[in-house]
């Protein structure tokens, strides 16, 4: 408001304390709020410019979101996976299709709505999750390279669709029985929808903010949830600020606000975390585990988490269409050695696309290819190769020691005879790109909850290799389809075997290198726990100064 200079000097300083005693509640409550702000440096917040999980379920968007967006279904990634209640307050089977679940009291949105059983419907309705149709090509771990619709529209776009697809293959319908209520109906049985719910393509959003926005592209730049923080600021390849969401069903966050703030460079990460400049830094390297923990100051947080590192094949590849070359290819990689020098014996090797929590699932007389030079090459004999270069599209360390890992790889198979030839590449669109050049690449995949399927169905027809046509195998199809839709455990596991025996050995999609550890640098004065996923949680439960 403009002063009014007519107004005789008395009146004017009156009405200069009156403008200054209405702004002082706020600025009364801001000083009150003596909860820190921390800064997180990342080597990449999102690869698709969005915050949409449905978009993208990237590794680097998996630390993110659950800061934002909650599920119905929660696993405990701090303890041992293990579902807890999260928007859901409860749940029962109504049968082997039908989940019932009971929502929450007084939960609210960001926005100040409040939850009801018609947000969950929307969120999982056409308008939001399946559109009209189509289909897209999902890159790693779900994600997407390039934004097909949505611009303009509120008509989700084709990569939304084919993640649904993936998270869902069975999905009917979610059923509204009262405000508080729910049941997700499926079209065929399935004893995992309580994992599913707890993925990130399950999070439940705001139907009136959804509505309100201009568009797809608009909304899924800042979503609106029910998280413990809210997205405040979002400016791509650069940061995202997240304020506290102080109405949380759990209560107020432990944080006034987090800014993560995308730093691509291992060494500025580190040197920003000890000089004070970030409070957190990410996927570190063991070879930084020395010079963060020689700082009196900070420390490495590090654990394993559900994800798994591996080499994809491109079996439509001329040299790569005979799988004894991919064979071949997964005897001449010496793992362990992978493990002790790169990873100083923090990670292991894993069996196959496995993970210990898949419990009764598990298949334990299974492993990872054994290293063997001398089978490589019987194989290269067999198949008649003659040393046709092989090429391997290669970002610059998106993946924690992907370059040196990569070194490791190529010298690996040269003492086998065969000719791999790097190609740098600088995004993930020059890396799938169906030009007739692809030949390996690497990925990594996550098990979204604690069954096979969570991580199997990356290679199904809804998967990435499947849909990006670098490699299908109907009879994986079939394998898969009884993983899915089975109730018995025997039958269940039985397909998984069939599975890790065609895509890891008799037509291989791909070879598992190692187990993903998280290793994240920060204050040695907060206690902070990491956890089993990407995911970092600054709940009060994980936070203490």
């Amino acid at each position: 408001m403009p002063e009014n200079r007519n107004l005789p000097l008395s009146r004017r300083a009156a009405a200069g304390l009156a403008l200054a005693s209405f702004a002082l509640p706020r600025f009364a409550i801001a000083q009150a709020d003596q909860r820190p702000t921390i800064t997180v440096a990342v080597q990449a917040i999102s690869t698709s410019n969005t915050l949409e999980p449905l978009r993208e379920q990237s590794n680097v968007m998996t630390r993110v979101v659950s800061s934002f967006l909650e599920p119905l279904i929660d696993l405990d990634w701090l303890g041992d996976l293990s579902a807890r209640p999260t928007l859901a307050k409860s749940w029962r089977r109504i049968d082997d299709r039908t989940l019932e679940l009971t929502l929450r009291d007084g939960v609210r949105f960001h926005d100040g709505s409040l939850l009801t059983a018609e947000d969950v419907a929307f969120s999982f309705g056409p308008e939001h999750m399946w559109g009209s149709g189509g289909g897209a090509t999902p890159g790693p771990g779900g994600m997407f390279t390039s934004m097909t619709a949505g611009t303009g529209t509120k008509e989700p776009p084709a990569e939304v669709v084919a993640i649904a697809r993936l998270a869902f293959p069975g999905f009917d319908r979610m059923e509204v029985v009262d405000i508080s209520t729910v049941r997700l109906v499926n079209r065929t049985p399935d004893v995992t929808l309580e994992g599913r719910l707890a993925r990130p393509a399950a999070s439940v959003i705001s139907r009136r903010a959804f509505e309100a926005a201009s568009d797809w592209l608009s909304w899924a730049r800042q979503p609106v949830g029910t998280g413990p923080y809210r997205v405040a600021e979002y400016r791509a390849d650069s940061h995202l600020l997240l304020e506290a969401h102080d109405a949380h069903w759990a209560g107020r966050p432990p944080l006034r606000a987090i800014r993560f703030v995308q730093v691509p460079e291992v060494a500025a990460r580190v040197a920003g975390l000890r000089t004070g400049e970030y409070d957190f830094a990410c996927d570190l390297p063991p070879d930084q585990i020395t010079v963060v923990n020689a700082s009196p100051r900070h420390h490495v947080a590090s654990r394993a988490i559900a994800n798994h590192r591996v080499t994809a094949f491109d079996k439509t590849h001329p040299t790569l269409r005979d799988p004894r070359i991919r064979r071949a290819l997964t005897h001449a990689i010496d793992r362990q050695a992978i493990v002790d020098g790169l990873w100083s014996g923090t990670s292991g090797v894993p069996k196959g696309m496995q993970f210990d929590f898949f419990g009764p699932m598990l298949v334990p007389d299974w492993d990872a290819p054994r290293f063997d030079l001398a089978e490589a090459r019987r194989l290269l004999r067999e198949a008649g190769y003659a040393g046709a270069p092989i090429p391997y599209r290669l970002l610059n360390n998106y993946y924690t020691n992907q370059t040196a890992t990569a070194q490791v790889l190529v010298e690996g198979w040269r003492q086998a005879g065969l000719n791999v030839r790097i190609e740098m590449k600088e995004n993930w669109s020059q890396i799938l790109l169906a030009d007739g050049g692809r030949g390996l690449r690497d990925n990594s995949n996550t098990a979204f909850f604690n069954d096979p399927v969570g991580a199997m169905a990356a290679f199904g027809p809804s998967g990435q290799q499947w849909a990006s046509g670098e490699w299908r195998n109907d009879e994986a199809a079939a394998a898969l389809e009884a993983l899915q839709s089975s109730t018995d455990t025997d039958r269940r596991r039985a397909a998984l075997r069939r599975m890790l025996e065609i895509c890891e050995r008799e037509d291989p999609a791909y070879t598992v290198l190692h187990q993903t550890v998280n290793l994240t640098g920060k204050r040695r004065d907060i206690g902070w726990r990491a956890s089993g996923s990407f995911a970092m949680d600054f709940t009060a439960r994980n936070w203490s100064v």
